[in-house]
């Protein structure tokens, strides 16, 4: 199985969703490209927003929604900034900077998730429309890193001896040994 689709904001594995994939199929399949691609965008236009448009909008929020700017601009930096992270160590990896094992290792794992999950700030609704659809995308594009972040983390699942599969695959290695042997 490989992550190969992305369709909108979810991630869509080949054949039945299920089981692990590894860091070789995800990075090979197109979808971290992509991904990565969208989050460094997504990165920059916040951070050209916030320090250009956004700050003159703040200034004539009311005293509620400046407090929610404050915070929710804050959850939202703090957002893309984890999943910038984990996107780049994910590339150092693909580079061979990292190993996979290090990868995994908790201190590289996708962090902050009750920040970037937790109910907007009182007061958020009054917020400028260009803030409230950056922090729309930076939680679908969280959302949908912490789903891969779960899939390439999952341990591959025992090989349940009785099925067909398991059977076809016992007899393809059997027909292997017997072919090596006699060469």
């Amino acid at each position: 199985m490989s992550a190969d689709r992305f369709d909108g904001d979810e991630v869509m594995f080949s054949e039945v969703d299920e089981g692990p994939v590894t860091l070789a199929e995800f990075m090979s399949s197109g979808l971290f490209q992509r991904t990565y691609r969208e989050g460094m965008q997504l990165v920059e236009e916040t951070s050209a927003y916030l320090d250009g448009p956004g700050r003159e909008a703040s200034r004539n929020l009311s005293r509620d929604a400046s407090l929610a700017y404050a915070g929710e601009s804050m959850r939202l930096t703090t957002r893309l900034m984890q999943v910038a992270a984990w996107l780049l160590v994910r590339k150092a990896v693909h580079e061979g900077e990292i190993t996979p094992e290090e990868a995994k290792s908790e201190k590289y794992r996708l962090a902050s998730k009750e920040i970037a999950r937790s109910a907007r700030i009182a007061g958020a609704a009054a917020l400028p429309a260009r803030l409230l659809e950056l922090i729309d995308n930076s939680e679908r594009l969280y959302a949908r890193v912490e789903r891969l972040d779960t899939k390439l983390r999952e341990q591959p699942t025992a090989f349940n001896s009785e099925s067909p599969l398991a059977d076809q695959l016992n007899r393809v290695e059997a027909f292997f040994r017997e072919s090596m042997a006699r060469n």
